[in-house]
């Protein structure tokens, strides 16, 4: 595949951190360095690999990456409530998808059937 327009590194731990303004924390540091290959992994499977260049990415599709492991950073159990008196809390999946403004930028370089 050829190289895209505009690439950048694949994001890293550190960016995700830095995005989330918390650039300096070691707990949030360490969450992301152990989410971002997961989800870059997830970006390059539902692209099939298009916008991929050894070591680079579309920048578009950095941003998704970045964007979808800080969701996943902030909120590593998928709690979404708990009782008022912590009885119980509602759980989700970790990883349940792309946002919709991601998909639009993944299905940009997804190859579909015809």
């Amino acid at each position: 595949m050829s190289t895209p327009a505009d690439t950048a590194a694949l994001p890293t731990g550190q960016d995700v951190a830095e995005f989330l303004g918390q650039g300096q924390d070691s707990t949030v540091l360490a969450l992301a360095a152990e989410h971002v290959p997961i989800v870059t992994a997830m970006a390059r499977s539902y692209t099939r690999g298009n916008g991929f260049v050894t070591g680079m990415v579309a920048d578009d599709i950095a941003a998704v990456i970045t964007t979808a492991t800080a969701r996943l950073v902030t909120n590593p159990a998928g709690t979404v409530s708990e009782s008022p008196d912590a009885s119980y809390s509602i759980r989700y999946g970790q990883f349940a998808g792309w946002t919709l403004a991601e998909t639009f930028v993944l299905n940009r370089y997804r190859k579909r059937a015809q």
